[in-house]
């Protein structure tokens, strides 16, 4: 079967009227603008409030990421023993307590670089459980053929609180400061948490498997994405790109600072007009694979998309900021198409009761990535300058696709996706 025979209105509508799913998208449109803003707060407190150095506000990045390599695989043995929603909720409620105590330490005057490192780390363990959770929980709430419809939607919202989140977060930053701006990321993880706990679907609990040890389930999750010769170049080339992004997220709030002398406001609109480009991906991203394949789109997207990058060292002053804006979105454009298309993919291959594990060991290898490039972007801009550090970052999204070129995926249309039995514990490959 494949999923991408679904569509537009009809599909859209379908999705739309279903109660449930509504409410994990509002949800998701709740979490994510609150993100964004703090997207632009949190490093622009280190950097303007607390006077950080690049190597300093790339740790900050890194910790935000670190959960990844230390909890990741642990996280998805452990959310394959339990239902997904009650774990969703706890996530929010936790990262929105950790969040909201800035504002408050800001107001104070005992806001510290220790204070943001520990927020960072706190909000960075909680958001492992609900991104695995979250990808895992989808096809409880949507059948098979209506994941790609439902992934699509989720990136909408996500894009759109790409645009409407930095900008929103820029003008309180210029408004309020920094610090107190954060308070409306804590509103949108208790929106969240509120939305979440409307949802009414019958979630079965897992059966425990008797006898059965942590370290095995999570060698079952390990196993079945590296046995599987697609999923494991779609980890190997999210990981390279991951690694990349992560320098551009270290370095950039710097350069746009500190080189192009941007004031918060304009960072925002910047990051905002950015983002329209993975908007456009989300929406695109399903007739696209229609018209070329959803194999095809995997690996297009980066080819074509990945040179824009750029763009971001040759921005300049003035005029010059365009450069950045428009790198920006038609990497996210290709970025956003990729994910739909990949992660699609990944849930309907997977036997349902190794989502947790197979989305948790995906998580490990590609976001376990973003804490080393944040480091190395931090180092290489404290020691040759941002610019230069944007340059290796540019270089770095040229070499994305290799994986993929190289690899089955080159010589298909569509992905092979066959029924696979529940207790599967990897794919004949």
């Amino acid at each position: 079967m494949n999923e991408i025979t679904e569509t537009p209105s009809s599909s859209r509508s379908r999705l739309l009227g279903h109660r449930d799913f509504r409410l994990l998208l509002s949800g998701a449109a709740a979490a994510q603008t609150g993100s964004q803003v703090t997207l632009v707060a949190l490093p622009l407190a280190a950097v303007v409030v607390l006077d950080a150095d690049p190597f300093r506000v790339g740790l900050l990045t890194a910790a935000e990421t670190a959960a990844f390599l230390l909890v990741g695989l642990p996280a998805g043995a452990w959310l394959d023993r339990m239902r997904k929603l009650p774990v969703l909720i706890r996530a929010d409620v936790v990262r929105c307590l950790a969040v909201g105590s800035i504002p408050p330490a800001a107001a104070l005057g005992v806001l510290t670089m220790t204070q943001l490192y520990l927020v960072a780390l706190v909000t960075g363990v909680a958001t492992v459980f609900f991104d695995v959770a979250h990808q895992s929980f989808l096809p409880s709430v949507l059948p098979r053929e209506h994941l790609v419809g439902g992934n699509g939607a989720l990136e909408t919202v996500r894009s759109s609180a790409q645009i409407a989140g930095p900008g929103l977060g820029g003008g309180l930053v210029q408004l309020l400061g920094a610090p107190l701006a954060i308070v409306a990321d804590a509103c949108g993880y208790l929106a969240s948490a509120v939305l979440l706990a409307r949802i009414r679907i019958e979630e079965p609990r897992p059966e425990p498997e008797p006898g059965r040890s942590l370290r095995a389930e999570m060698g079952e999750g390990l196993r079945f994405v590296l046995r599987h010769p697609l999923l494991r170049v779609i980890a190997a080339a999210t990981a390279v790109s991951n690694l990349f992004a992560a320098v551009l997220m270290a370095v950039q709030t710097v350069f746009w600072v500190r080189v192009l002398d941007l004031p918060p406001g304009a960072i925002g609109v910047l990051l905002s007009a950015s983002a329209v480009g993975g908007l456009a991906g989300a929406l695109c991203a399903g007739r696209l694979a229609r018209a070329v394949g959803q194999a095809r789109l995997i690996w297009l997207a980066p080819v074509v998309t990945g040179p824009f990058a750029v763009l971001w060292p040759l921005s300049g002053r003035g005029a010059g900021v365009l450069l950045f804006g428009v790198g920006s979105a038609v990497v996210l454009f290709g970025a956003v198409a990729y994910n739909v298309a990949q992660v699609s993919f990944r849930q309907t291959v997977c036997p349902p009761e190794l989502l947790g594990r197979m989305n948790a060991t995906m998580r490990f290898l590609v976001w376990g990535t973003l804490p080393l490039g944040a480091l190395a972007g931090g180092a290489v801009a404290d020691a040759a300058g941002p610019r230069t550090a944007l340059w290796l970052c540019a270089a770095g999204f040229l070499v994305v696709p290799v994986p993929l070129l190289l690899s089955p995926l080159r010589r298909l249309r569509e992905l092979p996706v066959e029924d696979v039995p529940r207790a599967a514990a990897s794919p004949a490959s």
